[in-house]
């Protein structure tokens, strides 16, 4: 009797509601083709603020009150909003194409890498023991397309603390390997980008070639396994990254932009993560670390927020000045906010009551402040944001269907966020 192949879950992520766009698409003249054809021109970077920034000290400043601390608010381009000192740039700026929401709440707590893929998977309670993929595998799924030269999903680090192989935030989970993070550790380009001067370029293709023939071979006559199909379309993106080196040199750049970013490696990164996106990259992730500040908070942030004040004014200015930032949406957050109260060691601990994230570029409309808390940033005053709704609102900037199913491995139609999550859309364009 001759085996048959079993279809792997994911070549069918369509859900009920994408059946019925695709059937209104024919019956309206393929207008649903048109938002579709649209979207796929969208990139997305993030900006991780690891270890959980301040949001006194950054979007949300208190000055005066027992919870403020030394820092004073100045005034920004939007009339009667006020930022931290620290941020003289971005205040410059909010008007142009940034959204501040100040009222972040979410249940984490904590660095471990389980608990922020929970954050970053939108803190759901609607899958139960489904490990679902987090927001910038996502992202790297809906944005990329099988023609791309580049890795789906990069991440830059400049220090990662507790980054391990088996504690890490980004998760692919069924969607499988190739929206997996390739992870750049405190460098400009993946380790070993080059090839080793003993192996020729045709024997490295050589070598990939019997890969994929032993793996043909390994699957013939067994069912199709979604794990080593997915490592193969993995291995497949190597020689495409070692084509695109020089996009991870910025050398050539010039002297007067690199100055605009600033000298941190942070700074480097983000001119990296500028040059993949121009080149097609769908999302690379920047993590800046680190901001876990349990003492000398105030230290601490005078040293990293002016960091990326210049970094993402430069981002944003570049990525206008270029053409791009319609077209790509940049995401400033954390996993956690800071602690009203400062302790005995002039620190701030861990906080998800309320905080604070910016959106900018592609999608949002700038110069709107969403959401506040009260006078000592001890809770929200106004429209609580939940992860899922955050992260709707990203999707949706982005023309992704935040409510889009993807069939999980046990058969259960998973939507990008849970049922009935709703978008910001005070903050949408």
């Amino acid at each position: 009797m001759s085996s048959r192949l079993v279809c792997n879950v994911l070549d069918h992520t369509i859900g009920r509601r994408e059946f019925l766009g695709s059937a209104a698409a024919v019956a309206l003249g393929g207008s649903t083709l048109g938002a579709e054809l649209k979207r796929r021109g969208k990139r997305a970077i993030l900006l991780f603020l690891s270890g959980g920034a301040s949001q006194f000290e950054t979007w949300d400043p208190k000055p005066g009150r027992p919870t403020g601390g030394p820092f004073q608010a100045i005034e920004t381009s939007i009339p009667g909003i006020h930022i931290s000192e620290l941020l003289p740039l971005m205040a410059q700026r909010l008007h142009k194409h940034t959204a501040i929401i100040r009222s972040i709440s979410t249940a984490n707590t904590n660095h471990d890498g389980r608990d922020v893929q929970r954050l970053l998977s939108g803190e759901r309670k609607d899958t139960g023991n489904l490990e679902t993929p987090s927001l910038g595998c996502l992202l790297a799924k809906e944005l990329s397309r099988p023609d791309d030269r580049l890795p789906a999903n990069l991440a830059f680090y400049s220090a990662y603390v507790g980054l391990t192989a088996n504690n890490q935030s980004d998760f692919a989970g069924f969607l499988g390997a190739p929206y997996q993070p390739i992870n750049i550790l405190s460098r400009l380009s993946p380790e070993s980008n080059q090839l080793p001067a003993s192996l020729t370029d045709h024997e490295h293709s050589e070598r990939d070639r019997l890969r994929a023939a032993l793996s043909r071979q390994f699957t013939v006559g067994r069912q199709r396994d979604v794990t080593l199909a997915s490592y193969g379309e993995s291995f497949g993106q190597v020689r495409n990254l070692m084509a695109q080196e020089k996009l991870f040199d910025i050398s050539d750049e010039p002297l007067k932009l690199r100055e605009r970013y600033g000298n941190s490696l942070f700074a480097q990164q983000a001119i990296v993560a500028r040059r993949l996106i121009e080149a097609g990259a769908p999302f690379v992730r920047l993590n800046r670390g680190w901001w876990d500040s349990h003492g000398e908070n105030f230290e601490i942030h005078a040293s990293l927020v002016p960091d990326l004040d210049k970094v993402m004014s430069a981002l944003l200015d570049d990525l206008q000045d270029r053409g791009l930032l319609d077209d790509t949406l940049v995401v400033t957050f954390a996993e956690m906010g800071r602690t009203p109260a400062i302790n005995n060691m002039r620190g701030r601990d861990h906080w998800g009551r309320c905080w604070s994230a910016a959106l900018s570029g592609c999608g949002i409309k700038g110069g709107v402040v969403y959401g506040s808390t009260n006078a000592d940033g001890t809770d929200v005053a106004e429209h609580p944001v939940s992860a899922a709704s955050f992260f709707a609102t990203v999707f949706q900037a982005l023309g992704i269907d935040h409510q889009k199913s993807y069939i999980a491995p046990d058969g259960r139609p998973v939507t990008l966020t849970p049922y009935d999550t709703e978008p910001v859309r005070e903050v949408l364009a």
